[in-house]
C-alpha cells in the first residue's frame, strides 16, 4: 500500500471513529428510551422498507440501463442484471469505508464481467455520477423550497441555500470537463511524465483516452443522457416514500412535503461526508436539526435516522454477501477451466 493509501485510510477510520461517537452521544443526550419506544412501535414493519429501496433501485438501474445500450445492443447486462449490480454498489457504498467511490468500482467491475468492455462500463458510471451531482442538487432545492414553506428564513438555512445553489455549478462544471476536457487522457500524459511510462498508477488508467472518447461519445447522444437523468431524478423523490413509511411506522404520519424534505437534505449530507462510512453522525445530526425546524422530536428523528441504518444493513450485507459469493465462483470455475470460463451470471 501506498503512503497516500495508508494515509486515506487512516483518515476513513479516524472520521468512522468520530461519526460515531457522535452519533452515540446524539442518542445519549435525546433519551435511548423514547428512541427505543419509538422503534419497537415501528415493529417488524420496518422490513417494508428493504422492498421499498430496491423499488427506488430499479429507477435508478433504469437509467444506467441506457447509458450501456449503446455499446451493449445485445443486452448481456440487460435490467435484471443491473438492478442487481445496482444493488451491489449501493451497498458497497453504504456500508463498508470505501468512501462510496468503491461502489462504482464495484458496478464498473461487475458490467465488465458481463462482456462489457472496461472504458464503456467506467464511461456509463462516470456520465451517471455527473448527471447525479446535478440532480442532487435540485432535488435539494426541492427540498429547500419546500422546508422555505414550512419554517421562518433564518441563518442556518440561509446558509443551507447557498452552499445548494453554489453546488449547481460544480455539477455542471463535471458534465463540462467531461465531456471537454479529455480528463483521463491528460491525467495520463501527466503521470508518465512524472511516473515512466511503466508505472503502476500510468498503468491503471488502462486506454485513458479510450476512455474519454466513451465519455464525449455518450454524451453527444443527449437525449439519452437527459432520459438517465429523469429516472435518477425518479428514483431520488421516490427514496422520500421511505421516509414516509418509516414515519407512519413510528406513529408519526405526515404528507409528502416532510419527506421530501427530509430525504433531499439527508442525501446532501451523506454525499458531503463521503469520508465518513454511511455518514455516520452526519445523518443523525442533519436529521435532529431538520426534525427540530419541522416540528419533530430529537427522540423520533433519531430514531427516523436508526430505522433508515437497520434498512441499509438488512438490504446492504445480503447484497454485499451475495456479491463476494459470485466473485468467489466465478474465481473457482476459472480455476476448474483453465482453458477460460464464461462471464458471472449474477
Amino acid at each position: 500500500m501506498t503512503r497516500f493509501g495508508h494515509h486515506l485510510r487512516l483518515g476513513v477510520y479516524v472520521a468512522a471513529t468520530a461519526g460515531l461517537g457522535l452519533m452515540i452521544g446524539l442518542i445519549l443526550y435525546s433519551g435511548f428510551g423514547g428512541i427505543l419506544r419509538a422503534l419497537e412501535l415501528a415493529g417488524w414493519g420496518l422490513l417494508l422498507l428493504v422492498p421499498l429501496h430496491l423499488a427506488v433501485l430499479v429507477l435508478d438501474a433504469r437509467g444506467w440501463w441506457l447509458l450501456l445500450r449503446p455499446r451493449d445492443p445485445d443486452e448481456r447486462a440487460g435490467m435484471g442484471f443491473l438492478v442487481w449490480a445496482a444493488s451491489v454498489r449501493d451497498g458497497v457504498s453504504n456500508l463498508l469505508p470505501v468512501a462510496r467511490v468503491g461502489g462504482d468500482l464495484v458496478g464498473i467491475r461487475l458490467v465488465m464481467l458481463r462482456g462489457i468492455r472496461g472504458t464503456a462500463a467506467a464511461a456509463s458510471v462516470l456520465v451517471e455520477i455527473s448527471t447525479t451531482a446535478v440532480n442532487q442538487v435540485l432535488f435539494a432545492l426541492l427540498g429547500l423550497v419546500l422546508l422555505c414553506y414550512r419554517v421562518d428564513v433564518n441563518p442556518l438555512l440561509l446558509h443551507l441555500i447557498i452552499g445548494v445553489v453554489l453546488a449547481l455549478p460544480v455539477g455542471l462544471g463535471l458534465i463540462a470537463l467531461l465531456h471537454y476536457g479529455s480528463v483521463f487522457g491528460r491525467l495520463q500524459a501527466l503521470l508518465e511524465r512524472l511516473l515512466g511510462a511503466r508505472s503502476g498508477m500510468v498503468a491503471m488508467l488502462g486506454d485513458a483516452r479510450g476512455l474519454d472518447a466513451e465519455i464525449r461519445a455518450l454524451y453527444r447522444q443527449v437525449g439519452r443522457v437527459l432520459r438517465c437523468g429523469f429516472w435518477q431524478l425518479a428514483g431520488m423523490v421516490a427514496g422520500s416514500a421511505e421516509i414516509w413509511l418509516a414515519l407512519k411506522l413510528l406513529g408519526h404520519p405526515t404528507g409528502w412535503v416532510l419527506p421530501v424534505i427530509f430525504e433531499s437534505l439527508a442525501q446532501v449530507l451523506r454525499h458531503a461526508a463521503f469520508l465518513i462510512p454511511a455518514g455516520l453522525g452526519v445523518q443523525e445530526a442533519g436529521f435532529v436539526v431538520l426534525g427540530g425546524m419541522l416540528g419533530l422530536g430529537s427522540d423520533v428523528s433519531l430514531a427516523l435516522s436508526l430505522a433508515r441504518r437497520l434498512r441499509e444493513l438488512a438490504f446492504g450485507i445480503p447484497m454485499i454477501l451475495w456479491w463476494r459469493w459470485a466473485e468467489g465462483r466465478r474465481v473457482r470455475s476459472l480455476v476448474g477451466a483453465p482453458a477460460g470460463s464464461g462471464n458471472a451470471s449474477e
